[in-house]
């Protein structure tokens, strides 16, 4: 809604990309929230990223889903989408393709893991491989001096009252993320 998903989105995509071969795209998941209500919360207009359908995840190889989080789960939107997606588990088209995810919360306390771990049972029902990238940011995972959001779960950030936006340490674990599964997956598909 304010942005914050979307900057480490981009930096995963960034770090995707960065791996021969692989081709990373954005997508949104529809909104579910009237222009009256965006309105209400100060939300600034959508960015000009693709709206998703749930057709699309059937072409890609594998994901990395990315959401805030609304009382330590992923956002109503998200779920929403997810929700859409009864077809592909029926067919298990996306049984076997690895899946990451990556989450931004108001707080320190703000259920980033928590996120992490409810948003898993959507991966397991399809059938997804979880890629979590643990501790293989190095020291950027000890960081102690800084707040920094994310865990062995996965990149995350706090966007408190909206103003804190990502920083260079999120932003570095984000692409790294996208670096490190775009190879898991790379790997996974037989091309290494």
């Amino acid at each position: 809604m304010y942005g914050h998903v979307e900057k480490l989105a981009e930096e995963i995509k960034k770090g995707a990309a960065s791996v021969e071969g692989v081709e990373a795209t954005l997508w949104q998941v529809p909104e579910t929230l009237s222009e009256e209500i965006l309105g209400k919360m100060s939300a600034p207009p959508k960015s000009d990223v693709p709206v998703i359908t749930p057709p699309d995840l059937a072409e890609a190889d594998g994901f990395v889903f990315g959401f805030p989080t609304r009382f330590g789960m992923m956002a109503a939107q998200f779920k929403a989408f997810l929700d859409a997606t009864g077809g592909l588990w029926r067919a298990q088209q996306l049984a076997g393709k690895p899946a990451g995810i990556f989450y931004s919360t108001g707080s320190q306390g703000g259920g980033q893991e928590t996120t992490a771990l409810t948003a898993i049972t959507q991966l397991v029902h399809h059938g997804m491989i979880f890629v979590p990238i643990g501790y293989t940011f190095g020291p950027g995972m000890f960081e102690m001096e800084q707040v920094k959001g994310g865990s062995p779960y996965g990149a995350g950030t706090y966007a408190g009252d909206g103003s804190r936006q990502p920083t260079e340490l999120e932003l570095a674990q984000a692409f790294h993320q996208g670096k490190y599964i775009a190879s898991i997956t790379k790997k996974l598909k037989g091309v290494a």
